[in-house]
């Protein structure tokens, strides 16, 4: 089993080679401290250059990975890119292509080589039926939002231009329209959102993703109060002035607070109540030693269950309903526990 699998971090990966470093033969040693110090250029070196560096043979570096518990250099250098993986500046990047392409003759087919890898990983990693999956998602989507930050915002107008030859629900989320959340502040559960991302990884991507993937409700929006109690937010915008002094008394608002709706009659309460818990426990502000019971009064009897069309109990379905038995005689979503 190889040592990358025995680690949870590649990161670890310095500390064992200086752990081992005192039973290293001296030219392992010296290959150690040249990745100690230059980890970032040798996860982009071959054995052939790693050893002419260091004053080695190509199969002693080789070496040096089976002692680590690798079963080849290309493996070591996979541990290293993960290892400085978003790490990177663009400098350091310039620098290691110039030493990895110091022949202009050669860089055409390296580029091209490393292409065909890159297809054959795919290949051989892509799962087919997730791949079906992802497809009938797309087709039956509500819409369809395509997302690119940065360099991949090019890869994202591709495709967006592309689907939107077969597709009409198509929208590709451009960073010259202001806030991206804004954007897509009216997905749902029926939309799909496509995000491409390369490294160095935009955080906001990630961000819009999670946020997409965690809501089940139709349209999200907020407000948040500016120091002189104007709003900033996408539903500011259609909003009258009459409104806004409304919200503001209604609820108390004051400086930097954020009123967030949630635009869904059936659910809306139940994700409210959701948001409440997880903001609870996230900025732990929940006593866990406490158990504090409320009594509900007025409480229905009765909810519509969308999924199979018809009226459930939500509540004991052994107790009887307030006002006994003529309860029943008025509409059953009228009808309280």
């Amino acid at each position: 089993m190889e040592l990358k699998n025995n680690i949870n971090d590649s990161k670890q990966l310095i500390s064992i080679i200086q752990s081992r470093y005192p039973k290293m033969s001296k030219g392992q040693k010296l290959i150690a401290q040249y990745i100690i110090k230059n980890y970032d250029k040798v996860a982009f070196m071959t054995a052939s250059k790693l050893g002419e560096t260091v004053g080695v043979s190509e199969s002693t570096v080789v070496r040096f990975a089976n002692a680590l518990g690798y079963s080849g250099y290309p493996k070591l250098q996979d541990a290293l890119q993960e290892l400085i993986k978003n790490k990177l500046t663009t400098v350091q990047r310039v620098q290691m292509s110039n030493e990895y392409y110091s022949d202009d003759a050669t860089i055409l087919s390296k580029v091209l080589k490393s292409d065909i890898d890159n297809i054959k990983g795919t290949l051989e990693e892509i799962d087919p039926k997730a791949f079906k999956d992802a497809s009938e998602e797309i087709l039956k989507a509500r819409k369809i939002y395509v997302l690119g930050m940065r360099s991949s915002y090019v890869i994202a107008q591709y495709l967006g231009f592309y689907l939107d030859l077969i597709l009409d629900n198509v929208q590709v989320i451009r960073m010259d329209m202001g806030d991206v959340f804004e954007q897509i502040v009216r997905i749902n559960e029926e939309d799909v959102i496509i995000a491409f991302s390369f490294p160095r990884y935009s955080k906001k991507s990630y961000q819009v993703v999670d946020y997409a993937k965690s809501i089940g409700m139709p349209g999200i929006g907020y407000l948040k109060v500016n120091e002189d109690l104007s709003f900033a937010g996408p539903i500011d915008k259609f909003l009258t002035e009459d409104e806004r002094e409304a919200l503001i008394d209604k609820a108390e608002l004051k400086k930097d607070d954020v009123l967030f709706f949630i635009a869904d009659r059936k659910k809306s309460l139940e994700l409210a109540g959701s948001i409440r818990m997880k903001l609870g426990r996230n900025l732990n502000i929940m006593d866990s030693s406490k158990y504090v019971f409320a009594i509900i009064h007025d409480f229905p009897m009765f909810e519509w269950d969308e999924e199979n069309e018809h009226y459930t109990f939500m509540h004991n379905p052994f107790s009887m309903p307030k006002g006994g038995m003529e309860a029943f005689d008025q509409k059953i979503e009228d009808i309280l526990a």
